[in-house]
């Protein structure tokens, strides 16, 4: 087995700054003795090819140099390889993305030194996995999914990326004046709810949407999902509550009901306009989703 790290690295990360960071990156990486090789991501879920490709070389530690995208993928990669058990996998992140969602419920710094600092000290932790099963597709996923308006917002957002940060506000204000709620059957711990909602969402981790909070977060590796069913909210009930949305306090609102489950079954019950469904801010499909979740399945690099 190769000890050394596999540096999957997204050269259209770093806000347009990224010749410049990834010097650096690769100067850290050596100033602290840490041995690796990497490759550039050339498409769409390259690294997916590239985790598989580094697999069968003998790796077994991989660092993700990008945003959460970057990460989502190569959590993809992992957990469809069959050459070893997936938790024998550990991933290390350099965060260079937008968003960069996923580590703020571990409090891993934006700064790279320091991030490079983690990884040379491999602390690491065992964290769940989901699962979504589309009719036509599926995908893992290692923070947050969702079906409904984060959806709508994940389409629009890889559209307005190029406006950076602010590219998130854009989505979600498109998508309060334009985005039709959807009756949606949920079956989950042996019952069946059906209502109109504007979103259910499927969290492992604490922050989604730019550091939004908007599931009741337990533990990443409780063996549970943490799901919030938003119903019938307005535009007027998110401007009004915008703090809440960060909080976390959004989940006590009187229009939203939250779950604890390892399955749920999410199914539109208009089959016009189908909702889509995102995962870690990947847009997946549209339609009827099934969730669950995979407990412990990789090692991750925390401080």
């Amino acid at each position: 087995m190769n000890n050394s790290w596999f540096v999957i690295v997204n050269p259209n990360a770093g806000n347009g700054n990224f010749k410049k960071l990834w010097a650096q990156i690769q100067q850290e990486l050596t100033h602290n003795k840490i041995s690796f090789e990497f490759e550039f991501t050339t498409h769409h879920k390259h690294e997916i090819e590239l985790v598989h490709k580094a697999i069968s070389n003998g790796f077994s530690k991989i660092i993700s140099c990008g945003g959460d995208g970057t990460l989502h993928h190569i959590v993809n990669g992992v957990m469809r390889q069959t050459i070893i058990n997936n938790d024998a996998v550990t991933i290390g992140v350099i965060p260079l993305g937008t968003g960069n969602d996923w580590i703020k419920t571990y409090h891993i710094p934006k700064n790279t030194s320091k991030a490079i600092q983690i990884i040379k000290n491999q602390n690491s932790v065992y964290q769940d996995i989901g699962y979504l099963k589309l009719e036509n597709t599926s995908s893992y996923f290692n923070n947050v999914a969702g079906i409904g308006y984060d959806g709508y917002v994940v389409n629009k957002l890889n559209k307005l990326k190029r406006f950076g940060p602010i590219a998130y506000l854009l989505s979600g204000l498109s998508g309060l004046l334009f985005y039709k709620r959807t009756p949606f059957r949920l079956v989950v711990n042996n019952s069946t709810v059906t209502d109109t909602c504007l979103m259910t969402l499927f969290g492992i981790c604490k922050y989604s949407g730019g550091g939004m909070q908007l599931t009741k977060y337990k533990k990443s590796n409780d063996g549970l999902l943490d799901i919030t069913f938003a119903k019938n909210l307005n535009i007027l009930d998110l401007v009004y509550n915008l703090n809440k949305l960060y909080n976390g306090k959004i989940t006590s609102h009187n229009k939203v009901t939250t779950y604890v489950t390892d399955k749920i079954t999410v199914t539109p019950t208009k089959h016009t306009d189908l909702p889509f469904i995102q995962a870690d801010g990947e847009l997946i499909g549209t339609g009827a989703v099934e969730v669950s979740i995979i407990p412990n399945a990789i090692q991750f690099i925390i401080p």
